[in-house]
């Protein structure tokens, strides 16, 4: 049999029509069992006219096949088939199998705009929200009003105003959710209380983000971004809490409300912020931004009504509804998986590698800690007999000029040199730059100008820290 087009498919699922009798026209309509049929597309009808197989050679409208050209009325046909039955329509939910979805089959070019949200690499704006990184410390006690800054967990600040009297301990906790992958949690633990604020109290935890990192917002512009908070928390006070974005540059702010329901249960939160038309943030390396969760608000802070919308910052409506956590020792509040992104769909947290996830937190705090009471520090030199010059290269360029931090005591720190040492207190810092600083000691070091050594802890209790926090 000679074949016109292509070779008969060998399909299951194949209907029968009725054969079509020709009368000399171009189009005919197609039936089964005498009732008009709608196939689903031309492509899958197969038919014969004197013995040759058709396909690809027609149209199809509704149950109109058209040949486009007649069709002589002598000419007989010999079957008409639709075919794919089954295989063509909708599958079921949840029924296409992975294995069903050929390897690199699915590509970005093949899904629909906004078909998987927020995709980009380092969508996250949070550093370190999944609180895996701690330079400074796993544990702080004693934290109270005057104790504002960083304790733990990088790029999470304290922040406490007024004049509290509570007293907390800050931790990096194992305690997570179930099956999310996260390893690491920031806790906050009340372990002195205060039944009751002041106007002026407030307690606050807060991370910061630099300007020139936030322009893809486009705030400030008919075109700005929403934003997408998700986290998971856990605490044993439960109630009403305050998440409130900041905008610095241009004193304006929002709030919302979220509601830890169960005692003592990790539950994930996901508040979506409209985008600001009003305040573009400075593109530059200044602190423009904060997300600020509250855990205590005086009057002065929660006795207007919750401001909801951006806005010019009214103090009095930033934290309406919030809890008082610090009315019992035995409130404790953790959080882990916090992710900031565009748009107002929360996506999956986006996890990142340890050694990233350091470095992007060493642009802002680099710190040397003694891994043995030898731990190096850095190449010195005796710039004069006097004086020992220490030269140190940070790993990563730093947000700007850091400040340095150290622990100070007697013989922390010593210089290996010719053979010999010295042991000294601390250093002063000479100079430094986003890349590299020179630290020098001028007391208890003695030898000859030019000679070269290293520079060490002679302490377990010594460190070197550098600072750029916002």
């Amino acid at each position: 049999m000679a074949y016109l087009g292509r070779g008969l498919d060998k399909i299951s699922n194949v209907e029968v029509l009725d054969n079509i009798t020709f009368d000399g026209s171009s189009s005919y309509t197609l039936q089964k069992n005498s009732v008009n049929f709608i196939p689903s597309s031309a492509n899958t009808l197969l038919l014969s006219i004197d013995g040759v197989v058709q396909a690809g050679n027609f149209s199809c409208s509704s149950s109109t096949i058209d040949f486009g050209t007649a069709v002589a009325g002598t000419s007989t046909c010999d079957f008409v088939l639709h075919y794919g039955v089954g295989l063509i329509t909708a599958p079921s939910d949840g029924s296409v199998t992975e294995a069903k979805i050929g390897t690199g089959a699915v590509t970005s070019s093949k899904l629909a705009s906004g078909a998987v949200p927020n995709q980009s690499a380092f969508k996250n704006i949070v550093i370190n929200g999944s609180m895996d990184i701690a330079q400074r410390s796993t544990s702080v006690t004693g934290i109270t009003n005057g104790s504002s800054g960083y304790h733990t967990v990088d790029r999470f600040q304290f922040a406490e105003s007024g004049s509290p009297s509570a007293v907390f301990t800050q931790s990096q906790s194992t305690d997570v959710p179930t099956g999310q992958g996260f390893a690491k949690s920031l806790k906050m633990d009340c372990t002195t209380a205060q039944g009751s604020l002041g106007a002026g109290d407030l307690i606050r935890i807060r991370t910061t983000f630099e300007g020139q990192n936030l322009q893809y917002l486009k705030k400030g512009t008919s075109s700005a971004e929403s934003l997408t908070m998700s986290f998971w928390v856990k605490s044993s006070k439960t109630g009403t809490y305050i998440c409130q974005l900041l905008d610095k540059d241009n004193s304006r702010s929002i709030s919302k409300s979220y509601t830890i329901s169960s005692a003592d249960t990790w539950e994930k939160k996901t508040i979506t912020y409209a985008g600001d038309t009003t305040g573009a943030f400075t593109n530059d390396n200044g602190s423009s931004l904060q997300v600020i969760w509250w855990l205590g608000a005086g009057s002065g802070s929660s006795s207007g009504t919750l401001q909801t919308s951006w806005g010019a910052t009214t103090t009095t409506d930033t934290a309406v509804g919030q809890v008082n956590f610090a009315d019992s020792t035995s409130n404790d509040w953790y959080i882990t998986g916090v992710q900031l992104e565009a748009g107002s769909v929360a996506s999956d947290f986006e996890f990142l590698p340890v050694d990233v996830n350091l470095q992007r937190c060493q642009r802002y705090y680099y710190r040397i800690n003694p891994n043995s009471t030898s731990g190096s520090i850095g190449s010195a030199a005796y710039y004069i007999s006097t004086a020992v010059f220490t030269m140190l290269e940070f790993p990563t360029s730093m947000r700007t000029s850091p400040s340095l931090e150290l622990a100070t005591g007697t013989n922390y720190y010593n210089i290996n040199r010719n053979g010999d040492n010295d042991q000294f207190n601390d250093f002063s810092l000479n100079t430094s730059n986003i890349d590299s600083a020179h630290l020098y000691t001028d007391s208890n070091v003695s030898s000859t100008a030019g000679f070269a050594g290293r520079t060490r802890f002679n302490s377990a209790s010594g460190y070197v820290a550098f600072s750029a926090e916002l």
